[in-house]
């Protein structure tokens, strides 16, 4: 796939409507910035909003994602697919922000806990002095995990966990 082809082609469309950048951000709820990179062919807008434009400038999503017109129409039969794809898409990203926002929870409790026991001055005290250090290794764990999910290490964690599982099912 051809990002920068694909954005020209975006590019090229916008262009044929007469549209600004921020008329196209406005209409998918977007950042101009974020059309901008688009076009340059640095990012690839997500599957929903493809969907949305090739609607909107009534083109087949193929025609999108080659960077090019093609003659042939995209079937109901292949457009409900699509959608599906883009719901699960949508669906995995949602689970995906519902863990990380429990585990962000988790870490600021452990940090909050750190804080408070420190604010007391109860932090030389035995069994404070173990609750506050638990307290931060939550703290920092959660962080750690929290760069690893938003890195682009997320998918090949998955992708290894995915395996790991299927080996274990033989």
């Amino acid at each position: 796939m051809d990002q920068k082809k694909i954005g020209s082609f975006m590019k090229e469309l916008r262009k044929g409507k007469k549209l600004t950048q921020e008329q196209i951000a406005e209409q998918f709820e977007v950042s101009n910035r974020t059309v901008s990179r688009w076009e340059n062919g640095y990012n690839m807008p997500d599957l929903d909003i493809l969907i949305e434009m090739a609607d909107f400038y009534e083109v087949d999503i193929r025609e999108l994602l080659n960077g090019e017109r093609k003659s042939e129409t995209m079937t109901e039969e292949l457009k409900e697919t699509v959608l599906m794809v883009a719901d699960y898409s949508n669906d995995e990203k949602g689970r995906l922000l519902r863990r990380m926002h429990y585990l962000f929870i988790l870490g600021m409790v452990g940090f909050v806990m750190s804080i408070v026991i420190g604010a007391l001055g109860l932090e030389n005290t035995s069994p404070y002095e173990e609750i506050a250090s638990f307290g931060l290794g939550i703290a920092f764990g959660m962080v750690i995990i929290g760069v690893i999910f938003t890195s682009r290490y997320a998918v090949k964690i998955r992708n290894l966990k995915l395996r790991l599982i299927e080996k274990m099912k033989q």
